[in-house]
């Protein structure tokens, strides 16, 4: 099992102690350092300025917001952070929810599965620096010739030479027809929220998505797709109040991190069978109710998305995991001494 270690995006400020974890997670062993953003931080940066003392760890995107940039942009990004952690650098992205993507880049969201496909086809060839850049779909078409334009638009290659076509692109998704498409045009699966019980039903879903790629000639399949699970690892004697400190952070994603009727993290925890703690927890979180909407994240269901206790039970939850399908787990360690702790359980 690798393991990597998720930043996150910043609150009101940069978190103080972000080069210190980064050198713990790659002096104790973790396979990659991932950055995120929201509406604030960009996922880029930091990377590129913390990454710039590592010499081992991947340096990896859990996920850039596909509406933040265009295709043509986020691909620049990608080869150029490529090039300066000489190869190390992955690629995830996510599309969001339509408060975000309509709100803050002024974008439309509808068709995100349309969108995810275009964008991830714009990539490959960026990358790939086989032809000039062209795409006819109804999302980003390359040349623009719709309104306002000039109709001088070149198709071109990058100027800089990508160092690897075969650069990793994950993608962060949660709903059973996103999943599906990431194994068929991605490297990765990014699970913001993953239950090793239904292991099954991802395999269904995933394995859709191998199915199609192959009848396209690809050679993607479980033995090369990666499956990186964000799952809180802390080992302590304590795991009913650790569980407890977890279970604001659950209680935003179901509750506040999406619009009433369309929030994909709420729906990824009702396919998991707390369909009636959901709507609680909307309930309770939408009227102002946090500390409540909190207490009604049931126990069980943090436990199933985390792994907290001894060492000893942290070792053996892993290894339940990993025979479930996970091949990364993505944990938000905030202290160096927290890093020691997961990487020497993961031995």
């Amino acid at each position: 099992m690798k393991l990597g270690l998720q930043l996150g995006y910043w609150g009101a400020a940069p978190p103080p102690n972000a080069p210190e974890l980064v050198a713990a997670a790659e002096e104790f062993g973790f396979d990659a350092v991932f950055a995120a953003e929201a509406w604030g931080s960009d996922a880029f940066t930091p990377l590129a300025w913390w990454g710039s003392d590592t010499r081992r760890v991947r340096l990896g995107t859990s996920v850039v917001q596909m509406s933040a940039r265009t295709p043509a942009a986020c691909a620049m990004h990608a080869l150029t952070l490529d090039h300066l952690s000489g190869g190390r650098f992955v690629l995830g992205l996510g599309v969001s929810g339509p408060q975000v993507v309509e709100g803050w880049y002024g974008r439309p969201f509808a068709k995100p599965l349309a969108r995810t496909r275009e964008y991830v086809s714009i990539l490959r060839q960026v990358l790939a620096r086989e032809a000039p850049v062209t795409n006819d779909g109804p999302h980003f078409p390359l040349p623009y010739q719709g309104p306002g334009s000039l109709g001088l638009g070149k198709p071109l290659r990058p100027i800089t030479h990508p160092l690897r076509a075969d650069l990793p692109i994950w993608l962060g998704a949660e709903g059973p027809k996103n999943v599906a498409l990431t194994s068929e045009i991605a490297d990765g699966w990014l699970a913001i929220y993953y239950a090793p019980r239904l292991a099954g039903m991802y395999d269904e879903w995933l394995d859709e998505g191998f199915a199609k790629s192959r009848q396209k000639g690809s050679t993607r399949s479980r033995e090369n797709f990666e499956v990186a699970a964000t799952c809180q690892v802390v080992v302590t004697d304590d795991p009913v109040s650790v569980r407890a400190q977890l279970k604001p952070f659950v209680a935003l994603y179901i509750g506040g991190m999406g619009a009433p009727g369309m929030n994909f993290h709420a729906e990824v925890f009702t396919r998991m069978g707390y369909g009636e703690a959901v709507r609680d927890i909307g309930e309770l979180f939408l009227s102002g109710r946090k500390e409540e909407a909190v207490q009604a994240v049931p126990d069980e269901l943090v436990a199933e998305i985390s792994i907290v206790g001894t060492a000893e039970h942290v070792r053996e939850e892993i290894g339940r995991w990993e025979k479930a399908g996970v091949t990364m787990l993505l944990v938000g360690c905030r202290d160096m001494a927290s890093i020691k702790a997961v990487a020497e359980a993961c031995q």
